[in-house]
């Protein structure tokens, strides 16, 4: 500044802060339209009054360093309209650095500005400089084409940021190569390949932000390209973006990924002057650079320079060969960019690799390894200022209302007051009587008490009213507070879709098949959270689809279908749940295939596979390491991918429904809450407590006479459609102590629930309401509760469970193969057979069969475990009589598992038997010593050594036991 630093005047800065902030926007808008048509002379018009504005304003506030700069812009936009200079992109970028640097001082106060102003002098001083070398070095008539070709040949600016500021700011190679003060000071300035301090945090996180926005443009309009190589408006967008990743790469200074991003722009550039054809090849080569932007914008701080390092080469290949395309030459047959991601400490097992499109799970896996590097920070979410506005708007609405209540209290206390009095008059009237007062007396008392009490019904009725109108405001805003902040959880599901197109395409291509992939409802608000959680089981739904589902252009001709497959992923909100659903038209799925697959894998025998609806045949598919496919490929033939969709749709407590029709295409239907935090629920009462059972749990709720109860081999069910559904108690399996009144008098309420296997009636005692419950998770010290996942609060205060319906289907699952399950309506004598339970533990799936047949056969009910950790998970969370362990085993051998057993004060008394290979009497002896009751080897299984053992430590299979109820 040059006189003086007294900017007291406070409304005279306010005047130039608004001023400064609407021209500012006019610049920004109208320069980024000026990167369209350079010699549009209305928008050079705008620029020099705009710039000629705000010089007049801060020279009006003595700030000298903003006139100078302001001075100079606006004799670069004199210069243009007079045709003195073309105005070329790196140009533009400058010129919006300035712009930049004037709306930085508006937010400044007014004490801080002459040192802001001294800390920024010398900067804007060599955009100044800058702006003066654009008017003075170049004309319209001369320069443009020589300096498209300097930009296609020279390479970018490769300064580091902290220099660029010290001294001019970085431009265009076209204008540097021709700049001799630049010359000048690129010899005073030491080489500097790659930052080393990258400690300017929220630059890189709106560098991180910004690229990934452009790539995601990157992606979309590629695939556009692809079907049509000459669309303009894609081609436009595509240069935008790689503009912008340009620019914001030179702020955080990356001069590798600058150069990327310039050359990049350059072959759209090309592209769009009908210089070069972009074909398949080139976006094949292109797609190389979007997933270089992608890993670069995933590492952190710290990681980023070495990977710079580690890629310099590749990335300088690319630019190199986008260079010579936008020169006209064809790409070369290039091998795929490698992705580069740091070692872990523990490699994911092969069956769980997912096929992506290149750089997507290198960016998943570089964000994993940072997030695990760094420290652990709060999670941050993006909020439109609209929304916050709303959210500040209603808390305050909240904090006035909450002012209510003292003054509420007054009140009362006044009330309170008036009620002492008409009581003590009371008291006073009763005794003047009994004394014998006169009647005239009397009556005059009496109507004054009856006054004072009118007056005290008057303010209560007023009270009761006041209250009442607070009741409904509170409830009103609260509503409002809540449906805010559940908006500001909602992103568009686009935000979840944006990488399956370019996997779609990677795929497709991989498996020589031609889809059109479409996203419908892609503006469908989605829960954060869910978003987040489900894209991993769209991915697997999606490839599956591309490689089981879709047919070859062949075997479509030959079906009388077009040669492109169609992949459709649509979402919608439906009955107050967020329907997600992936289909095809592909081929279908072959119910018969699917059956025999079922059977030869013996999951289950041949005459009840025969039996199974197709609904509950899809089922299967949905299991681990079930797979149609013989081979194991790429993108197929593990048996994990749909076994992962129904673990992450379970997660999020959502279903999944299945439905195909041969040769016309297939859909799976995801059915999720609208969002995590809240859970649509059926309330009911079971032994006088509330309970809450998921709405997207329950396949139906229904009232049955009891008279319609029908049994059959003692086991009670009912007719629901053409199934049997099993008939259970809930205050059975929840431990209850059943009430008193017989079943048989009234109707039966039941809630109708199931799992890939099995469908339940469960029966309760009221059915209360349907409603929104808030959900909290349980107490972590609680560990897992038996058939409980969560709990809320109810407006009351008392808190009600929430039911984990999957886990009371495995506990009446339970119940029934002990033969524990008690019948409905009775209060007779009631005997039960227990079936006596064996866990068999063993890795070898031979050895597991031979002994649960074995056992089996003998009327004992046999559970199995694939390893000692297997075991020792089943074993606490069920009832077994008798453990059956082999011992040599991965992750946790049979000594390991007896010694945990032993040190288990619930298991002290369980028989224990060790099978094993290994005869040795030292083997023996280890066994023993570990706390098993019997030692055999396997041998043994050619004749009844096993059997015998199990009869003299359990017994024989079952017991009677009598129970009168």
């Amino acid at each position: 500044m040059s006189g003086g630093n007294d900017l007291s005047a406070m409304s005279m800065m306010d005047l130039f802060r608004q001023e400064a902030e609407n021209h500012c926007a006019v610049l920004s808008t109208q320069l980024l339209a000026l990167e369209k048509n350079p010699v549009d002379p209305e928008v050079l018009t705008t620029l020099m009054r705009a710039a000629h504005s705000i010089k007049g304003a801060a020279r009006i506030m003595d700030l000298q360093p903003v006139v100078s700069l302001t001075h100079a812009m606006e004799d670069v936009f004199v210069a243009a309209q007079e045709g003195r200079t073309v105005l070329q992109a790196g140009d533009i970028d400058l010129l919006l650095q300035g712009v930049d640097r004037i709306t930085g001082l508006i937010p400044v106060p007014e004490d801080d500005i002459p040192a802001w102003l001294a800390g920024q002098q010398e900067a804007m001083e060599q955009l100044a400089a800058s702006y003066v070398e654009m008017t003075s070095e170049r004309s319209a008539q001369a320069e443009p084409p020589v300096k498209k070709e300097a930009r296609q040949e020279e390479p970018p600016p490769s300064e580091p940021e902290d220099e660029r500021k010290e001294e001019a700011p970085a431009r265009d190679a076209e204008t540097a190569s021709s700049s001799p003060a630049r010359k000048t000071r690129e010899k005073k300035r030491p080489k500097q390949e790659y930052p080393t301090d990258l400690s300017s945090m929220s630059m890189l996180d709106l560098f991180r932000q910004e690229a990934e926005n452009h790539c995601a443009t990157l992606t979309d309009n590629l695939l556009v390209l692809e079907q049509n190589s000459t669309d303009a408006e894609a081609l436009a967008a595509l240069m935008r973006a790689a503009h912008s990743i340009k620019g914001a790469a030179r702020v955080v200074d990356l001069p590798l990924v600058v150069g990327l991003a310039h050359a990049m722009e350059d072959l759209f550039v090309a592209g769009q002057e009908g210089k070069v054809v972009l074909g398949q090849a080139f976006i094949d080569e292109l797609f190389k650079g979007v997933d270089l932007f992608e890993e670069a914008a995933a590492y952190g701080d710290t990681a980023l320079p070495g990977w710079l390092v580690e890629q310099e080469g590749s990335i300088k290949e690319l630019e190199a060969g986008f260079r010579k395309m936008a020169a006209g030459e064809m790409p070369a047959a290039s091998k795929a960019v490698a992705v580069s991601v740091p070692p872990t400490a523990s490699a994911a097992p092969a069956a769980a690799v997912v096929s992506e499109a290149p750089g997507i799970q290198a960016k998943k896996e570089v964000a994993g390894q940072e997030a695990a590097a760094d420290k652990p920070a709060d999670r941050a979410l993006r909020v439109s200022a609209e929304g916050m506005n709303r959210l500040m708007g209603y808390a305050g609405e909240v904090r006035v209302e909450s002012r209510w209540l003292p003054a509420f209290a007054q009140k009362l206390l006044l009330l309170k007051h008036r009620q002492d009095d008409v009581h003590r008059l009371l008291h006073i009237y009763t005794e003047t009587i009994s004394i014998g007062a006169s009647e005239e007396l009397s009556r005059s008392g009496f109507r004054n008490l009856i006054s004072k009490m009118d007056v005290c019904r008057n303010q209560v009725n007023a009270l009761l009213t006041e209250v009442e109108d607070h009741a409904r405001r509170a409830t009103e805003i609260s509503h409002h507070l809540y449906q805010e902040v559940l908006a500001n959880r909602m992103r568009p599901f686009a935000d979840g879709a944006r990488a399956f197109p370019r996997m779609v395409r990677d795929v497709a291509r991989e498996l020589g098949k031609q889809v059109r992939f479409e996203v419908i409802g892609e503006d469908t608000l989605v829960d954060r959270d869910i978003l987040e959680k489900i894209e991993a089981p769209l991915n697997h739904l999606i490839r599956n689809a591309i490689d089981h589902g879709v047919d070859t252009p062949d075997e479509r001709r030959a079906a009388g279908k077009t040669e492109t497959a169609v992949i459709r992923l649509e979402a919608r909100h439906s009955a107050g749940m967020l329907s997600v659903v992936v289909s095809d038209d592909g081929r279908g799925i072959d119910v018969e295939k699917l059956r025999s697959a079922v059977i030869a894998k013996k999951m289950i025998t041949e005459e009840a596979a025969r039996q199974l609806r197709d609904t509950e045949l899809f089922e299967f598919i949905f299991l681990p390491n079930f797979s149609t496919r013989d081979t194991v490929s790429k993108v197929s033939g593990r048996g994990v991918g749909l076994d992962v969709v129904h673990s992450a749709v379970h997660e999020v407590r959502g279903i999944i429904r299945t439905s195909t029709e041969l040769g016309v295409g297939t859909s799976f239907e995801l059915l999720l809450p609208l969002t995590l935090s809240v859970m649509r629920s059926l309330l009911v009462e079971i032994c006088g407590e509330s309970y809450a059972f998921p709405l997207v749990a329950i396949d139906h709720v229904i009232r049955l006479p009891a008279a319609e109860v029908r049994e059959v081999e003692g086991r009670q069910y009912m007719t629901f459609g053409q199934d049997r559904v099993g008939l259970v108690s809930a205050t059975q399996i929840l431990g209850k102590k059943e009430k008193d009144d017989a079943a048989e008098e009234r109707d039966l309420l039941i809630v109708i629930i199931s799992d890939r296997y099995n469908r339940y009636g469960l029966i309760v005692d009221k059915f209360l309401e349907i409603r929104d419950l808030v959900v909290q998770p349980l107490d972590r010290r609680l560990k897992k509760v038996q058939n409980i996942s969560a709990v809320a609060i109810l407006e009351d205060g008392m808190p009600v469970l929430i039911v984990d319906v999957e886990d009371m289907v495995h506990s009446i699952d339970s119940l029934i193969s002990g033969n524990r399950l008690r019948r409905i309506g009775t209060d007779e004598l009631q005997v039960e057979r227990t079936v006596k339970r064996i866990l068999v533990v063993d890795d070898s799936i031979t050895v597991r069969e031979v002994e649960r047949k074995m056992l089996t056969l003998k009327g004992y009910d046999v559970s199995t475990a694939v390893d000692g950790l297997d075991g020792w998970n089943i074993l606490r969370n069920d009832h077994f009589d008798l453990l059956v362990t082999d011992v040599d085993m991965p992750r946790m051998d049979g000594i390991e598992l007896v010694s945990l057993v032993r040190q288990d004060s619930r298991f002290t008394t369980l028989p224990v038997i060790i099978v094993s290979y290994k005869d040795r009497e030292m083997d023996r002896a280890r066994g023993l010593e570990a706390g098993a009751d019997y030692y055999l080897t396997k041998g043994s299984f050619q004749d009844e050594t096993l059997v015998r053992a199990v009869e003299e430590l359990i017994g024989p299979p079952q017991e009677v036991v009598e129970n009168r109820r």
